[in-house]
């Protein structure tokens, strides 16, 4: 009885070592899918390389722009100039980032992104003599105003 008992015993905790490892693995790739960045973590020199990039790619976010709006998931600062219109700008507030064009028709808004915490509230993107963008916090809000001096996108501040 006492050797049946250390078989017993032993495959007990080889099977309980098993079913371990089986769920740290399955709670690792689970866990990975649920929570992990998407395409892994970035580096603050990949961040800068990307929001360097000449034409921000914007996609729509319909839960942080206000009704009738379109928001976008990326601003580039310092953007090119696109062949069909003036100078592009990239400008960034604590409550969100903006990118905006001078034009024919004057200044307007190509793309918008609140940061984490904010939603857009109020949009005016013209073209117009002045574009704006307002950013509401919890706490605070943010009002990104442009206008064109020249055929340069500038901020400017409120009247």
């Amino acid at each position: 009885m006492g050797r049946r008992s250390i078989l017993v015993a032993t495959g007990w905790v080889a099977t309980a070592a098993i079913a371990t490892l089986i769920g740290l693995g399955a709670i690792r790739l689970v866990g990975e899918s649920l929570t992990g960045t998407p395409g892994g973590v970035r580096s603050e020199a990949e961040i800068e390389r990307a929001l360097a990039a000449p034409e921000p790619t914007p996609t729509t976010s319909t839960a942080s722009a206000a009704p009738g709006t379109t928001g976008t998931a990326s601003a580039a600062p310092g953007s090119a100039p696109s062949a069909s219109s003036g100078a592009r700008r990239g400008f960034a507030t604590d409550g969100g980032t903006a990118v905006a064009e001078c034009g024919v028709g004057g200044v307007r808004l190509v793309s918008w992104a609140p940061a984490q915490g904010y939603r857009v509230r109020d949009v005016d993107r013209g073209p117009d003599d002045d574009v704006e963008v307002t950013f509401q916090g919890a706490a605070r809000e943010y009002e990104l105003k442009v206008r064109c001096i020249g055929s340069e996108p500038v901020a400017v501040a409120d009247d």
